[in-house]
């Protein structure tokens, strides 16, 4: 049995479901998924969890993101990306903003913020897909969700070209963010349509797209006999969280029989959830026992 973590860089033109119902067939197995999804039109790291590894993959969504998307000031779309129609044009002066002008509105979007879930979404409203409404042309009131910015940087130079203007930002963000939306916020801020006309995902969970490998590379490591070069142990899903070692073996029995364990066996007794370590390998995830502020409980095992 298979069990660990791939760095996958998926390629455009792609689902991420397709990438899953490849793997299986390349490594011949089934318990493999996915951790979020990246549109098809979208290129860049996709962790691929297998085996026991699938009980992180929550922990290595939780992880964050790291995207370079390209911002087109000008024009806004049904799908509010390069792929969709365009809904509506302001023409763009040549030299209308500065770096300047630029990175003030960026900043406005640092922090907690909140999004409205783009019409072309997979967001479920009254149990169905927004982007099954929006093929009917049926307009829903979406649901307002918070997301949060950790940071954006300006990339590139402003360029000016066919009544638009156009730059890259470095985008490093949490769970649930629609960079497609952002760039719209960002034009908001700066009074003009926007979309975002080029996205590649560059980290996930830990994962760089440098470390990360495409499917037709993954094929020859696996004719190769070498994919335990690439594929890496389910710890790597957990760096997000805090760690603890623990070198009593009978405090570790304990655990793996899945017994609450009092704080005052850890070194920091005030942190929620945890990792607990021993002998170089993650053996649980321990979380406040909510009946009892002075016990931890094994939230999940890995025997």
């Amino acid at each position: 049995m298979l069990d660990g973590i791939l760095a996958i860089h998926k390629e455009v033109g792609m689902t991420s479901h397709d990438v899953v119902f490849k793997l299986r067939k390349i490594l011949k197995t089934k318990k493999v998924g996915h951790t979020g999804t990246l549109d098809p039109e979208v290129s860049g790291v996709l962790p691929i969890c297998i085996g026991k590894a699938t009980r992180v993959s929550d922990y290595v969504m939780e992880s964050g993101k790291k995207y370079v998307a390209e911002v087109s000031i000008g024009k806004s779309t049904t799908t509010e990306d390069q792929t969709g129609e365009v809904v509506s044009t302001k023409d763009v002066e040549d030299n209308k903003w500065n770096k300047r002008d630029i990175e003030a509105a960026l900043t406005q979007l640092i922090g907690e913020i909140e999004q409205i879930p783009p019409m072309y979404s997979a967001v479920k409203v009254n149990g169905k897909k927004l982007y099954e409404y929006a093929r009917q042309n049926i307009e829903v009131e979406r649901p307002v969700r918070k997301v949060f910015i950790k940071n954006i940087d300006l990339l590139t130079d402003i360029t000016y070209e066919d009544n638009q203007c156009k730059f890259k930002v470095e985008i490093d963000c949490g769970k649930g963010t629609y960079i497609r939306t952002l760039a719209t916020q960002i034009g908001e801020l700066l009074h003009y349509p926007a979309h975002m006309s080029h996205l590649i995902r560059t980290n996930s969970g830990g994962f760089s797209l440098e470390q990360a490998i495409k499917l037709d590379e993954l094929r020859d490591i696996v004719e190769q006999d070498r994919l335990q070069e690439v594929l890496l142990p389910l710890e790597y899903g957990l760096n997000g969280l805090d760690k603890e070692i623990i070198f009593e073996q009978e405090i570790v029995k304990r655990i793996q029989n899945g017994q609450k364990i009092a704080k005052h066996h850890f070194e920091n007794e005030h942190i929620q959830e945890f990792v607990v370590w021993y002998d170089d390998k993650a053996i649980a995830i321990m979380d406040t026992y909510d009946k009892n502020n002075e016990l931890y409980k094994p939230k999940k095992v890995f025997l």
